[in-house]
């Protein structure tokens, strides 16, 4: 169990982490502006994905209901299967694409951990996991 909290929260934080990162870097970053546009998104889709990475991150690291939980892990796998594909059809390097797929690996592990440690309680994660 104490294995599967330390890859549950290792896998999360680097999650939440990049989420951050991202969201930052599209509303700092005049560049990113430029990439939307090159993947043919509009500029208010730019904010909107910034806000709702930010929101996401919190609820992700948040001791929040597993429904909540859940609507986050696919909102995040909607978010890196979208941007694979963009990247893909937009003609962008391999790099882009891999490690689009590296972050979907690391969110896909945050969940197999966090239904694992779900599972050992019932409905909600341990409090425990969260402290």
């Amino acid at each position: 169990m104490k294995a599967t909290k330390i890859l549950y929260w290792t896998s999360t934080s680097l999650i939440a982490i990049m989420m951050l990162y991202t969201a930052y870097a599209y509303l700092a970053n005049p560049a990113l502006a430029q990439a939307f546009q090159h993947l043919g998104f509009p500029g208010y889709f730019r904010v909107e994905l910034a806000v709702a990475k930010i929101a996401g991150a919190i609820l992700l690291l948040a001791p929040v209901a597993t429904r909540i939980k859940e609507w986050v892990y696919a909102g995040f796998a909607f978010t890196f299967v979208s941007a694979f594909i963009a990247h893909s059809v937009s003609g962008d390097p391999v790099v882009a694409r891999v490690m689009v797929l590296v972050f979907l690996s690391v969110l896909l592990v945050s969940y197999i951990s966090y239904n694992k440690l779900a599972g050992t309680t019932g409905a909600k994660l341990p409090a425990t996991a969260h402290s």
